[in-house]
């Protein structure tokens, strides 16, 4: 199963943070990272504090959805990640945005993530490594992109550290 991680953090270091949890997600048993976005830095949205550092990860996993969420989670809780209230700043924050064209509602998941055609940090980065991505229930996630032209964005280039390798881009 191919899916999709949302990659973002605003406290700290945050590109260290970024090449960090791609780091982690290479290294999990059931997770083979194939593919990593340029990082992309970007204001804000419905929050406060510096600008946020983000990026897009494939993940090759046969870990379930749930399994999958579970791993992010403590990866974010092993940088500290607190949840004070909706939308705080973050020292990681880990978003699972497609797990293949599954579509997941649960009350501790939601899959396709329900604001990612809304964000130019998710669409930007996932358009880079994966540019014919398809969000289920909504189609192309370049059909999205007008719709978030006003949203300031800028990519700063390649993750830093032990990840700046190239990965294969694998289908999507």
């Amino acid at each position: 199963m191919i899916a999709v991680v949302g990659i973002g953090a605003n406290l700290g270091d945050a590109r260290a943070s970024v090449a960090d949890a791609l780091a982690r997600l290479e290294t999990r048993p059931g997770c083979r990272l194939v593919a990593a976005s340029s990082l992309w830095r970007t204001a804000p949205i419905d929050s406060s504090g510096d600008d946020y550092i983000n990026a897009v990860a494939l993940v090759e996993t046969t870990l379930d959805a749930p399994a999958l969420l579970e791993l992010l989670q403590a990866i974010e809780t092993a940088h500290g990640r607190e949840r004070p209230y909706r939308n705080a700043p973050r020292t990681l924050d880990l978003d699972l945005l497609l797990y293949g064209d599954a579509v997941i509602d649960t009350p501790a998941l939601s899959v396709p993530h329900p604001r990612m055609h809304e964000r130019a940090f998710v669409l930007a980065p996932l358009l880079e490594v994966a540019p014919d991505a398809r969000i289920p229930g909504r189609g192309r996630a370049a059909d999205y992109l007008p719709g978030v032209a006003g949203q300031a964005i800028a990519r700063l280039g390649q993750v830093p550290g032990p990840s700046t390798h190239l990965f294969s881009k694998g289908p999507l």
